[in-house]
């Protein structure tokens, strides 16, 4: 898919799972597990899709994933599968980390930017060397200071060594280049950034969290880990 400048490619990065009661709130178990059947655990399937824009100039990655240098008891209560990566699917259109120019992040939590990062020798580098890292300031801000509800969405190490190292961008803006801009969203956890890439003719919505899955559409369909479900109705009812 190409729209504008930008040649447009999915790239997958690893699948995990969730408790399904908690991805789908209020609505009851019968209506959600035919198209998202739990294990025994009562967990679902998530695959991390990102999305990869290249032009003539940028090679830009929108989220980086689950990532990787998990502890085996994360790996386990996660249900981490690691058969399909971010890295094997880079190196399929010949793609080096390395060639990343800019990320952008929808927001901090761990299943969206465990991949930014990478521990070497003991340090948490990060995993794209030479490029730009883009949050909102304000999202970064929450992160470094989360509520007691949602504390555990942040893994510090997998994007505190951005800032560390000098490479992460805090917007303040919703301004990327003329075919994409960012639109705040603050149902799901504050300043949310969701990417939408445009040339007038046509258009792509990069949601995050505001539609995990094609089946969080209607509206009801809110996640519990959701800080203001009733924003998230608004927000969807607004794109």
């Amino acid at each position: 898919m190409k729209i504008g400048k930008y040649s447009l490619h999915i790239i997958e990065s690893g699948s995990f799972s969730l408790d399904g009661g908690a991805m789908f709130g209020i609505i009851p178990k019968p209506l959600w597990q035919n198209n998202n059947p739990p294990d025994e655990m009562n967990r679902i399937k998530l695959f991390a899709r990102n999305l990869l824009l290249v032009s003539d100039s940028k090679k830009i990655l929108i989220d980086t994933g689950i990532g990787n240098f998990w502890d085996e008891k994360f790996k386990r209560i996660y249900d981490l599968d690691y058969s399909v990566s971010e890295s094997k699917n880079l190196k399929k259109l010949n793609i080096n980390p390395e060639e990343i120019t800019d990320v952008i992040l929808t927001h901090l939590h761990f299943d969206h930017t465990g991949g930014s990062t990478r521990l070497e020798n003991g340090k948490w580098i990060p995993n794209f060397p030479n490029a730009k890292f883009h949050v909102q300031q304000k999202h970064f801000e929450w992160a470094l200071n989360p509520s007691e509800r949602d504390k555990g969405s942040f893994i510090k190490e997998r994007f505190l060594p951005l800032a560390e190292e000098g490479v992460l961008n805090l917007n303040n803006d919703t301004s990327f280049d003329d075919e994409i801009e960012m639109i705040i969203i603050n149902g799901h956890t504050f300043f949310q950034q969701i990417i939408k890439i445009t040339d007038g003719s046509k258009t792509l919505l990069y949601c995050g969290d505001l539609l995990p899955f094609s089946t969080h559409i209607p509206l009801p369909y809110v996640m519990g880990y959701d800080l203001q479900p009733l924003v998230t109705v608004q927000e969807k009812k607004s794109v």
